[in-house]
């Protein structure tokens, strides 16, 4: 039985929380939050334009306030597809950590990542060299994705609806918050 807990799904870019978010969140009756999306909307600008005229620091700000808006956003079952680097931030993790959210991390081999990601707009960080960029980002937040996870699932060579139904079985598990 899914109790009530907000689920969150973090994971490198790539990894599929936007897709696998939406299978999950319309086979399971949850309202779907993605955060890349939820920020454009508020601000009426692309991820990119933000960091062009804030930088890191301001967007990473604002994913921040939007992940941490969505865990305290109601009583609706909900589902959050994080960005990759809301684990960056202590309070973000501090609020993952909570037992009334239910986190789980979407893994995949950055060389796979690297395969399914484009630079564009949502993607200002992959520069020429996305392969690269996604190997240091999994070395650097790997510790921080497993520290919040309350399940880890490989989407390595799976299809999108093979990942939402594991991510359904994993939030319907005993001992699921």
């Amino acid at each position: 039985m899914l109790s009530n807990s907000p689920v969150v799904l973090v994971g490198l870019m790539g990894s599929g929380k936007t897709t696998v978010g939406q299978i999950v969140a319309r086979r399971t009756g949850r309202a779907f939050i993605d955060t890349d999306d939820a920020i454009e909307a508020r601000t009426g600008r692309t991820v990119r334009e933000l960091w062009e005229q804030g930088g890191e620091a301001a967007y990473r700000e604002l994913e921040s306030r939007v992940v941490l808006e969505g865990l305290d956003g109601g009583d609706a079952p909900l589902l959050i597809a994080a960005p990759g680097g809301a684990v960056l931030d202590p309070a973000v993790r501090a609020a993952l950590r909570r037992p009334d959210v239910v986190v789980v991390w979407l893994h995949a081999d950055p060389s796979e990542l690297a395969t399914r990601v484009r630079p564009d707009d949502h993607r200002p960080l992959l520069g020429e060299h996305p392969g690269d960029v996604l190997e240091t980002m999994e070395r650097e937040r790997a510790s921080l994705y497993a520290g919040v996870a309350d399940a880890v699932i490989e989407t390595r060579g799976k299809a999108p609806d093979t990942v939402a139904a594991e991510v359904i079985t994993a939030i319907a598990a005993p001992g699921s918050r």
